[in-house]
């Protein structure tokens, strides 16, 4: 088995060192907003998101013990679609086009899911040594992720129901189109690609305010900027983001027939 493990981490490494390569060769690459670049709204825009994450980040580090209602998750909900549509009016009074720039027609449904299915795969191995280095560091520590609390925690089967569609459906579109969308696209734009994409992984996983998971959540991110990258449709991460959301809360909820 420890033979196996190590040949599926080269494995996963080969793979997203290749997709790397391939969309460096390509020169811009395949996430590209025209001849039109990104310029100082935007900049802006994506200022004010980081900073409304890190003020997130800090109400929430000083929180012991959330309780989350029902109510709490659908404002949730709604307020994450509010911002998805204010970037989207945003970027149409630019000149953009979001559906073009996201590659939304770009793929077939039976390729996007293909494709997000094998990168997935690729990347858990990936996953497991971060988070095993991250187990090494800090320890195992009792804590677990907000959404973990929530959903282990959640009293009635009407929010069980409500926290596995957030998860599935609305969370990897509302973040993967704020972070692999807008601002990775900001930070590629004025930093480059390679920084641009370490500084995005790192936000992504700090903004879930988790420190043991901090590590696996930056390579996953990373894995999702590299699968946005490499393919031109931001759909390929949104539909790896639903797929890893609903293997672990399935995970949660058959413990039994799934490892942690």
């Amino acid at each position: 088995m420890s033979l196996i493990n190590a040949l599926l981490v080269v494995l996963g490494l080969y793979v997203y060192l290749a997709l790397y390569r391939q969309v460096t060769v390509r020169g811009s690459g395949a996430v590209a907003f025209g001849e039109k670049q990104l310029g100082f709204p935007e900049a802006i825009t994506a200022g004010l998101i980081v900073a409304w994450f890190a003020l997130n980040m800090l109400a929430v580090a000083k929180v012991e013990h959330a309780v989350f209602q029902t109510r709490d998750l659908l404002l949730t909900g709604g307020f994450s679609i509010a911002v998805v549509s204010g970037l989207t009016t945003l970027l149409k009074l630019r000149g953009f086009s979001v559906l073009s720039l996201g590659g939304f027609s770009r793929l077939s449904f039976g390729r996007i899911l293909s494709t997000a299915a094998v990168l997935l795969f690729a990347a858990y191995p990936l996953l497991f040594v971060a988070d095993a280095i991250s187990r090494w560091l800090l320890g195992e520590g009792s804590d677990r992720q907000q959404i973990v609390e929530m959903f282990t925690g959640s009293q009635t089967l009407q929010q069980r129901v409500l926290i596995i569609v957030l998860a599935v459906t609305i969370a990897p579109f509302v973040e993967e189109f704020i972070f692999r969308f807008f601002l990775y696209g900001v930070l590629k734009r004025y930093l480059g690609r390679g920084p641009g994409l370490i500084l995005n992984a790192l936000l992504f996983g700090a903004v879930h305010v988790h420190l043991p998971s901090l590590g696996p959540l930056f390579v996953l991110g990373g894995c999702f900027t590299l699968a946005y990258e490499w393919s031109g449709s931001i759909l390929v991460p949104m539909t790896m983001h639903a797929l890893f959301n609903f293997l672990s809360l399935s995970a949660l909820a058959f413990p039994s027939l799934l490892p942690q």
